[in-house]
């Protein structure tokens, strides 16, 4: 206790994961009771053995596998596209130095502000006129500029700070625009474009509203719109509704841990610099 009180942030650490890792513990203790288990000794007790049906029901209903591979397909797209276009935009802006630059990077924190609740109708429209509505592309389409305008802005801070003599060298050495932003920009900043990576996967394996909105077939859904449709009608007990919390979340946290490293590293380097 002497510890934690003199370490302040250690404390906030512990409980910020106690915080996360006691939920998580719940929704799986209860994913693997039956429901009269449930039922009788209520959802903190331990579950006596491992009741496997509420998972094979949900997974089942919604066709899981389809949808697991629509949410890796659409989160991982956006991923990679997000962060090559916050790229390329932060390299004019950052090293570039494009006139206005002020403005540009003040249109890309409002695009931040800007609640999805209002881009909604905007973006159903624009999709019916283009013939992209009920289509993978359309979401990652829309989540690849939205995600793109934080990583320009986070991304224009980082390089607008790149030592201006590397670059200068290299141009004298004859290298052009394009070769400067691959073989120097790329490989220095590449830790700060592992945390985008990271970032903008979860953040799209979480998003709801627009893909509710835009997809609309069994065929091209998520896994969090499964989610949400499937509880909305009602048709789930107590265990299955913590079955399909615990396959909603559980790509998203085996992600995270296998490129928890490359989220480390790029934060450490950030801090340094």
């Amino acid at each position: 206790m002497t510890a934690l009180r003199r370490y302040p942030v250690l404390l906030a650490l512990c409980l910020g994961a106690l915080f996360m890792i006691v939920p998580f513990l719940i929704v799986t203790m209860n994913a693997v009771k039956s429901p009269a288990e449930y039922a009788q000794n209520g959802p903190l007790s331990l579950p006596h053995g491992l009741y496997l049906d509420g998972l094979e029901d949900f997974w089942q209903r919604v066709d899981y596998s389809r949808k697991l591979v629509n949410s890796v397909l659409i989160s991982g797209s956006v991923a990679v596209l997000a962060t090559a276009l916050s790229l390329l935009n932060a390299y004019a802006i950052g090293i570039g130095r494009v006139r206005g630059r002020t403005w540009v990077l003040a249109f890309f924190v409002l695009a931040n502000m800007l609640p999805q609740e209002a881009l909604v109708y905007p973006l159903y429209y624009l999709s019916k006129q283009a013939g992209l509505y009920d289509t993978r592309l359309s979401v990652i389409i829309v989540f690849t500029v939205l995600q793109s305008a934080f990583g320009t802005y986070l991304l224009s801070a980082v390089l607008g700070r790149f030592p201006r003599e590397i670059v200068e060298a290299a141009r004298i050495d004859g290298a052009n625009k394009w070769q400067i932003l691959v073989r120097i920009v790329v490989p220095v900043s590449r830790p700060t474009f592992g945390v985008l990576l990271v970032f903008f996967f979860i953040w799209t394996w979480n998003e709801f509203l627009l893909p509710l909105v835009m997809l609309i077939s069994n065929d091209n859904q998520t896994v969090s719109v499964a989610l949400g449709v499937l509880q909305g009608q009602r048709l789930m007990d107590a265990t299955m509704t913590n079955a399909a919390a615990l396959l909603g979340v559980l790509p998203a946290i085996v992600f995270f841990l296998v490129f928890q490293r490359t989220l480390t590293r790029g934060i450490a380097v950030g801090a340094v610099k």
